[in-house]
């Protein structure tokens, strides 16, 4: 597959990037249908960023904190370096800002993330210790498109894990963890290749 057909993906990570390690190592191969172009972080100093470069990605940061509780100014920031970047796709990879409906808007059917629960159960955060709380027998990951309400965006795709006895929530954080690794890239593929569309509040098979 040719870089010209090949969609021109940013990871925006906060942290380590964990799950932006999955998706470099996966877009190496020839025939995946998503370059990730960019590594884009909130914070500066976001581990990620450097791993990334290891990498041979081009890195950028906006720090959100100069721009106060102006959140869409800090996403207008965000967008033109993604603008200058000629991105195509946004995957978000533990990018801990919640994104203003203009740029979730701008970006529809565009914008995917990855949520450590079987959605639509456990939103928000703490998605371990809240299945553990209710005692269900399975849990997972979910990879979904973004729409401006938060966690609610159509699934593309899922990944589970039993609940074991004994379990914490580091123990079943770990066992989630390893298929957000292997779901991720899978997902992206979808996406990238035009597989899986967002068409109103599902998803399109193709």
């Amino acid at each position: 597959m040719t870089s010209a057909t090949r969609k021109r993906s940013a990871i925006l990570i906060s942290g380590r990037g964990s799950n932006m390690i999955s998706l470099i190592a996966a877009a190496k191969a020839a025939d995946f249908p998503a370059e990730i172009a960019l590594v884009l972080s909130n914070l500066p100093d976001a581990g990620g960023l450097a791993r990334a470069a290891e990498a041979g990605i081009a890195i950028a940061a906006v720090d959100h904190r100069p721009f106060g509780r102006d959140r869409e100014a800090f996403e207008r920031a965000m967008d033109e370096v993604l603008r200058v970047n000629q991105i195509e796709l946004v995957v978000l990879a533990g990018f801990m800002r919640v994104l203003t409906p203009w740029f979730v808007t701008r970006w529809q059917g565009r914008l995917i993330n990855i949520h450590p629960s079987l959605l639509p159960l456990f939103r928000g955060t703490h998605t371990h210790r809240q299945a553990l709380d209710a005692g269900v027998g399975e849990h997972g990951c979910s990879v979904h498109f973004v729409v401006p309400e938060l966690d609610a965006g159509p699934v593309i795709a899922q990944a589970k894990v039993p609940v074991l006895p004994g379990d914490d929530e580091d123990a079943l954080s770990a066992r989630v963890l390893e298929q957000e690794h292997k779901l991720y890239p899978l997902a992206l593929a979808e996406v990238a290749s035009g597989r899986a569309v967002l068409a109103g509040d599902a998803v399109i098979r193709r």
